[in-house]
């Protein structure tokens, strides 16, 4: 087995931002499709990554993860049968990348090539994801009732304090809680799995905003798109 190639070439670092749980719109499905790819480049095969990663009991370990992480994010957002799983996919994810791959630097953690690409990239990335919800919501709610937003946000306005501690809730659970989860272990492993080809990364891709946008099951169909 040999490595792959990054199949986005020119983003070897991360950008991204994270938004999303705590935000009142939706697009949480096409937000993280529109943010993957600088997460992409992390996860591709660094150059000195073991080879053990290629062989098929690890592929294939990988795939069981994928799938019991896909699991527990329906099992919480959907099924109601277990707690949030940001926490849990945040925990097992990164003792499963330092059990199994040996480090963090597989799933991320580690000094991008450029700091002004990465800046570039997530401010690139946000400018999209909100000109697109002005276009994607307002279609959205022509078919479906309008999103639910998340308990308590309407408290926000004019209360210093509790904007205070939804801003510390998005910069803490969402932006690096949820980033982990989705963009680092569960992309990852679906990749892993699949051989971490172009297309495998692709597919992951799409199958983590699938499941991002089903984290967001509870603002309805609109929310979830």
């Amino acid at each position: 087995a040999g490595r792959s190639e990054n199949p986005f070439p020119g983003t070897t670092d991360a950008g991204g931002a994270g938004f999303r749980r705590a935000a009142p719109g939706g697009r949480a499905a096409l937000a993280n499709f529109l943010l993957a790819p600088s997460f992409l480049s992390l996860m591709a095969t660094s150059p000195d990554e073991p080879e053990f990663v290629q062989s098929r009991s690890f592929r294939l370990a990988s795939g069981v993860e994928a799938l019991l992480a896909a699991a527990v994010v329906l099992g919480h957002n959907v099924w109601k049968a277990l707690p949030n799983e940001v926490p849990i996919l945040f925990v097992v994810g990164l003792v499963s990348y330092r059990l199994r791959n040996g480090g963090f630097a597989a799933i991320g953690f580690r000094r991008p090539e450029s700091w002004g690409r990465v800046v570039a990239i997530a401010a690139g990335a946000a400018a999209l994801r909100i000109g697109l919800g002005e276009v994607v919501e307002p279609l959205a709610a022509r078919f479906w009732p309008p999103i639910v937003a998340p308990e308590g946000i309407n408290e926000i306005a004019g209360n210093p304090g509790t904007a205070l501690l939804w801003l510390l809730v998005v910069w803490t659970f969402a932006a690096f809680g949820e980033e982990i989860a989705y963009r680092g272990y569960l992309l990852g492993r679906t990749a892993e799995a699949l051989g971490r080809s172009p297309a495998a990364y692709a597919f992951a891709a799409v199958a983590s905003s699938v499941l991002f946008g089903y984290g967001h099951f509870y603002k309805g169909p609109a929310g979830i798109l």
